[in-house]
């Protein structure tokens, strides 16, 4: 619940100052171009973004009869989670990792590396897969799309009255201009990773619940950020955010970066997922 009330509240946050930066700049009609060109952006990535980032990872789709013991684990654990069977794909990379994309559970993927089968116990295999159905369950996909939809308006509106003329028509100072060019993207894009780091903490507790094994998710994540540290992943740096932990150094990012980090620092997640296990004892 609370993880809800906060991503609700970093989204208003967001709208907030989409909506101040809007009428500042262009009035409606900038913030309506604002908005169009974001998500005239976005939407191709919402629609087709299983095979570009299929693509990404070098991945490729596996049937039943490919693989039968990762399969026939994605199928159980779907049916806990009460979703569609996704399609299932392995990546060929060394780096244990592992991500979910589609546009809705009806089009959704699950991708494991080949790294991830070879170091991970059973358990903390279901545990990682289990993540990844949450994400699908949760459609962070449409959630992601909106939020880098108004991050992108909200970084395009200082250009949009700069090059438009807005800004002298509303006399706007070239050093305000120019500061709230560089200030206004860098705000927007801290809300999206704050929005995103709290879906990550989503996915663990409702993937543990999928899954039953908390502390077995909560020990593949140390291994899946010790593989990202050892040997950062070959990957297009936009697909990076959708790994369950960042395939190019790991999480382990401290002061000021860890407000533009995509994920929660691996510790801060075991640590929720501690909790979890004990919740559920108690239970």
């Amino acid at each position: 619940m609370f993880n809800n009330m906060k991503v609700f509240a970093l989204m208003a946050g967001m709208t907030a100052l989409l909506g101040l930066l809007g009428s500042y700049f262009g009035g409606q009609s900038g913030l309506t171009m604002a908005l169009i060109f974001a998500g005239v952006m976005n939407v191709g990535m919402y629609f087709f973004s299983s095979k570009i980032v299929l693509r990404m990872y070098k991945a490729t789709v596996v049937t039943a009869a490919e693989a039968p013991e990762l399969y026939s684990m994605v199928d159980r654990l779907r049916q806990r989670a009460d979703l569609p069977m996704p399609v299932v794909a392995i990546a060929p990379h060394a780096q244990a990792n592992a991500f979910a994309t589609g546009r809705n559970p009806e089009h959704a993927v699950v991708c494991v590396t080949e790294g991830l089968m070879k170091l991970v116990s059973r358990e903390e295999l279901e545990g990682v897969i289990a993540h990844e159905l949450a994400h699908i369950k949760n459609r962070d996909m449409l959630l992601q799309t909106v939020t880098a939809t108004m991050a992108g308006a909200i970084a395009m509106l200082p250009r949009i009255a700069l090059y438009s003329g807005g800004s002298r028509d509303r006399n706007i100072h070239p050093v305000v201009l120019i500061v709230l060019m560089i200030l206004a993207p860098l705000a927007a894009m801290m809300i999206q990773m704050a929005i995103s780091r709290a879906r990550e903490f989503k996915a663990d507790a409702v993937g543990a619940e999928i899954s039953g094994q908390p502390m077995a998710l909560a020990g593949a994540l140390k291994k899946l950020e010790a593989t990202a540290r050892a040997m950062p992943m070959d990957v297009n740096p936009a697909a990076a955010p959708l790994a369950q932990v960042n395939p190019l150094s790991g999480n382990a990012t401290k002061g000021f970066a860890r407000l533009f980090m995509t994920h929660p620092p691996t510790e801060d997640r075991v640590r929720a997922l501690q909790n979890v296990a004990s919740r559920m004892v108690a239970a």
